[in-house]
């Protein structure tokens, strides 16, 4: 008798199992990555929201410091002691933190701050190279650039997660719309840039004008 011949086996079976296995795992590791993606990128979207509630809380509280029509030439020239952390908001004619950003007027640099605030002050010798970290350790008696959002309310403390600052600057205008040598009694119009930053990181401005008759009115 002449004996059975055992088929060959080619090892075709084992190698499609292998290119399926390795199509899923490439198909599995390709999800995990855009699921961390994704997660990263909403928990970036939420951090930047956070800070930008921060901020815009701030930047309301620096507004709101030149509602009240008092404190004029305050409001005209800057006063060291109105940027100290013992300036904090009360039911009474509010002093802003009105800031200088160099001796003389120039034009340049108030384009440069208004482009990048952040780094700016942070750059600047004759603001001392200022962060809100330095705010946070700075005493109250201590000229600071960034001063401290504490709300809008007498009292009130921040409950915000992120730590947030603001300051003001008086944008050179000369008083629009003032007569003649009256700007230096306070008339005319001034335009100031408010700027608020939360954590050094995230920073948003804007601008208000205020009409002024006079230091005196």
């Amino acid at each position: 008798m002449t004996p059975l011949k055992r088929k060959q086996q080619t090892g075709a079976t084992l190698l499609v199992a292998l290119v399926l296995l390795a199509v899923v795992i490439v198909l599995t590791v390709t999800n995990m990555r855009e699921v961390t993606l994704e997660g990263r990128m909403t928990a970036n979207r939420a951090e930047t929201q956070q800070l930008q509630l921060a901020a815009e809380s701030a930047l309301r509280e620096a507004e709101k410091r030149y509602y009240d029509p008092g404190r004029v030439e305050e409001k005209l020239t800057e006063v060291t002691d109105n940027c100290r952390k013992s300036n904090v908001y009360t039911n009474q004619a509010n002093r802003p933190c009105l800031i200088t950003l160099s001796e003389n007027l120039d034009l340049n640099l108030h384009q440069q701050y208004q482009e990048n605030p952040l780094k700016f002050v942070a750059n600047s010798a004759y603001l001392n190279n200022w962060t809100g970290d330095k705010t946070d350790k700075a005493s109250d008696t201590t000229f600071v650039p960034w001063m401290p959002y504490r709300g809008t309310s007498p009292g009130q403390t921040s409950t915000l997660e992120n730590k947030a600052y603001w300051n003001s600057v008086l944008i050179p205008s000369q008083g629009i719309g003032a007569e003649y040598g009256s700007w230096q009694e306070g008339a005319g119009v001034a335009y100031y840039l408010i700027t608020a930053q939360a954590d050094d990181r995230f920073a948003l401005q804007s601008t208000i004008a205020n009409l002024y008759l006079g230091i005196n009115n």
